[in-house]
């Protein structure tokens, strides 16, 4: 901590004597050594309020923006209401509400009040769709033309607001009642005639996603179709916002970094690692661990059932920790890569009769390789061939059964509307120990006895 706040006397230096210009300087040094957080939390709150003064309240969100969203709120609130105000006023719309979201409702309230009436509902608009959607994703900062608009009329608006929207790569043709109607681009508006009007240069194919869809389908759509933004409509089609190719990489990495919390066992970190009190993680991998504790008893119960088995052919407990873990390890890898197929290519409980096949190929294949590597294996311990026998069968229906389980419940899970990414790594490793205990003693008594083997 001594380290990142070494800055922190040389920034009150140049605050108090207003250097504008060092004061940026050293902001933007902090941002690229991520210890901005760490040295504004460190700031009084008249600093704070002298800091937005001398930098300007534009450019004091912008460092803002550069924080967790959670890091940005607890900054802004040390500020008062009015400052706080001017602050998220200057900020990017989406931006602006990535904040307040992380506020108590009735500061929110307050920094409202304290707003410009038009930016004040603007927000509050966006403020009504839930964080994870597109709609909460989403900032209006774009630009809208009526059809009949010539070509030249259209270059000359986007010269006058380039600098307040968020793009001005796509223009959108929308109707009076403002329900989209096609997208131009700033290429096509450069090359077309002057006395054409964008109603009919426009394309009317348009990728769109509605406010209510999840923000990881938009994500998906912007890298799909390769736009540099993607039109958020309501229920009507009416243009309501746009999504924008940098919000892609922070819905993306938000959301990889939460599938591979899950998958590890884990419930999603919603501060900062760094921040994170040992209580705290404690509080969010407890649940999960006891559940997986609980599931696991099962693998006992099942040593238990065949206690005469296992007594009378102690070699087969010799490939328990073998045989459990290759299935453990032959569904992880398939849930692995089915959670990411749902989130990024949108399969659904419907695409089951291509995938499963496709799976069971797979898995097949991968069946005949270990079944085959754990024959070779127990003979070379001396197991003797039933023994070997049993071990080669049973890798292979537990492989099977292990790739089945770790298909199907993902995609049932989404069906369910259950993030499927709770289906995590530790989850189907638990699930099949017990089943592939199950399947290998069974396996072993049929194998056994029919050898001739007292079991």
């Amino acid at each position: 901590m001594a380290k990142e706040l070494s800055m922190l006397p040389v920034l009150r230096t140049a605050l108090r004597v207003g250097e504008r210009e060092v004061v940026e300087d050293l902001l933007w040094r902090l941002v690229e050594r991520r210890e901005l957080h760490a040295v504004l939390r460190e700031m009084e709150a008249g600093e704070l309020a002298r800091l937005a003064e001398v930098v300007g309240d534009e450019t004091f969100g912008e460092f803002l923006a550069e924080l967790e969203p959670s890091d940005a709120a607890e900054i802004l609130e040390r500020l008062s209401s009015a400052e706080a105000a001017d602050v998220l006023e200057a900020m990017a719309p989406d931006d602006a509400v990535d904040v307040l979201s992380r506020l108590d409702p009735a500061e929110v309230r307050q920094i409202l009040v304290e707003m410009e009436p038009v930016e004040a509902k603007e927000l509050e608009e966006l403020l009504s769709y839930p964080p994870e959607t597109a709609g909460g994703r989403m900032t209006p900062a774009f630009v809208a033309l009526l059809p009949d608009v010539r070509v030249d009329q259209a270059i000359a608006a986007l010269r006058k607001v380039a600098e307040e929207v968020e793009t001005i790569y796509y223009a959108y043709v929308v109707d009076e009642e403002n329900r989209l109607l096609g997208v131009v681009s700033m290429r096509e508006l450069v090359l077309s005639p002057p006395y054409r009007t964008v109603g009919e240069i426009m394309e009317r194919d348009i990728v769109k996603v509605r406010a209510t869809a999840d923000q990881e389908e938009a994500a998906r759509l912007l890298v799909e179709e390769g736009l540099l933004a993607l039109p958020v409509v309501d229920e009507e089609d009416r243009l309501l916002g746009i999504i924008t190719v940098d919000d892609v990489a922070d819905i993306l990495e938000r959301e990889v970094t939460e599938d591979i919390e899950r998958l590890g066992g884990s419930q999603p970190l919603e501060i900062p690692y760094t921040r994170a009190t040992p209580v705290y993680l404690w509080r969010r991998r407890v649940g999960w661990l006891l559940l997986l504790f609980l599931g696991g008893t099962y693998t006992a119960s099942v040593l238990r059932a065949f206690e005469e088995e296992l007594e009378h052919a102690i070699a087969l407990t010799f490939f328990v920790p073998l045989l459990i873990g290759t299935g453990g390890n032959a569904g992880s890898q398939v849930v692995t890569t089915l959670v990411r197929a749902i989130a990024i290519e949108g399969l659904r409980l419907g695409d089951i009769p291509r995938i499963l096949p496709k799976e069971w190929g797979a898995g097949l294949l991968i069946a005949a390789v270990m079944g085959l590597a754990g024959f070779l294996r127990a003979e070379l311990l001396g197991a003797g061939v039933l023994i070997s026998l049993t071990v080669s069968i049973a890798i292979i229906c537990i492989v099977l059964w292990a790739v089945t389980v770790a298909t199907l419940l993902p995609l049932l899970l989404q069906r369910l509307r259950i993030d499927p990414a709770v289906v995590s790594t530790p989850l189907i490793t638990t699930l099949v120990d017990g089943t592939g205990l199950l399947i290998y003693l069974s396996i072993a008594r049929v194998v056994l006895s029919y050898g001739g083997t007292s079991v």
